[in-house]
């Protein structure tokens, strides 16, 4: 049995790993990283001092004019490791934003993530976007001896109030469509699972769809919705949602409740986790843990243990009868609420289905 010291080094290693796939998501490339193991972080400069000095004697062999911290910063600590660096500070937060901007294609998507990049900068002004003036403040607005940042709070503040009354029209809009949606006795079933598990994978292949699939973090961010025909004829719509992930920051929960309300709605979840990756275990106690949040835990689910056809260790498997069976033999079991399938080559995909009809009780009239 590993010790508590041991498990915390195994999830700081994997936190990092997983900074490292954010960090080349959003098209930086990782020349170095260092840790360091604090009962709390530093006030000032979140990493000890002997930390920051070795950081910075490596500027000159890695040439590095970023640094990505694991963690979100407070103002302070943003600001000082700026200035003892003198390079660009990012914190896990700002990088997942960063992604989030460039992976939204929908107008709804983009609003909710500019309402989170809005309400993540607000305590951050400083003083340093005194060029917003110029998008609607400035003459008129300031009062006798206002400072450029009450100005430019103030700004930020109307662009926030601005950006959640439309996602309110929006969230209206949807919940319309739900109410239609629940009169046509159509049930929900939504994917919900880690990013980069395989969820839009898995919805193209049950439902022919064309949804973008990449092995990348959050390579889809905008929910899409396709029906779906059962093996007893019956029909459901299935949805995709945006992929958890580990230190999910509130402010993207708090923007995305709109989509989210999707899982609420839903006759049925179906939790897709990765079984080829390594840090599967806590990527589904994630998954879960944000669900209880949601208020979610109760709801009816089947966990899909997806990727069979290439586990570690387990060796390249050729065809799905061969893929199932390794795991039978592991031990694993495929019991009423789970089933073992590879959204990539389509297996397991009857026993899905057959779950799926099982849950979903027969539509009233």
């Amino acid at each position: 049995m590993a010790s508590k010291g041991s498990q915390e080094r195994l999830l700081a290693e994997n936190s990092m790993g997983e900074l490292a796939q954010l960090a080349g998501t959003a098209g930086a490339e990782v020349v170095g990283s260092v840790s360091q193991q604090l009962s709390d972080p530093n006030r000032s400069y979140y990493v000890g001092k002997g930390k920051l000095e070795e950081i910075i004697a490596l500027k000159e062999s890695l040439d590095y004019n970023v640094v990505i911290l694991d963690d979100e910063l407070s103002p302070l600590q943003q600001r000082n490791l700026e200035d003892a660096l003198q390079v660009k500070i990012i914190d896990r937060v700002a990088l997942i934003l960063d992604i989030f901007a460039g992976r939204a294609h929908t107008h709804e998507g983009r609003l909710q993530v500019e309402l989170a990049q809005h309400q993540y900068l607000m305590p951050r002004l400083a003083g340093q976007w005194s060029h917003l003036e110029r998008l609607g403040g400035g003459i008129g607005t300031r009062g006798p001896g206002e400072s450029q940042l009450e100005t430019d709070r103030r700004i930020i503040h109307k662009k926030i109030q601005r950006l959640q009354t439309k996602i309110e029209e929006v969230r209206k809009q949807r919940n319309l469509y739900r109410q239609k949606r629940q009169k046509s006795g159509i049930p929900v079933v939504a994917l919900v699972g880690y990013t980069n598990a395989g969820k839009s994978t898995l919805l193209n292949a049950m439902c022919r769809a064309d949804i973008l699939t990449e092995d990348r973090l959050f390579a889809t961010l905008d929910p899409t919705t396709r029906r779906l025909t059962l093996p007893d004829k019956r029909t459901v719509l299935l949805t995709d949602t945006v992929g958890f992930i580990r230190k999910l920051p509130p402010v993207i929960v708090r923007a995305f409740r709109a989509t989210l309300e999707e899982l609420a709605e839903a006759s049925l979840l179906l939790h897709v986790v990765d079984l080829a990756s390594p840090d599967a275990s806590r990527q589904c106690q994630t998954v879960e843990d944000i669900l209880n949040e949601l208020d979610l835990s109760d709801k009816p689910r089947i966990t899909v243990l997806n990727k069979i056809d290439v586990i570690p260790g387990g060796g390249q498997h050729h065809d799905e009868a061969s893929g199932l069976r390794f795991f039978y033999e592991k031990g694993y079991i495929d019991s009423e609420g789970m089933v073992l399938l590879s959204a990539e080559k389509k297996w397991g995909f009857k026993r899905l289905l057959e779950l799926i009809s099982h849950h979903i009780q027969q539509p009233t009239k």
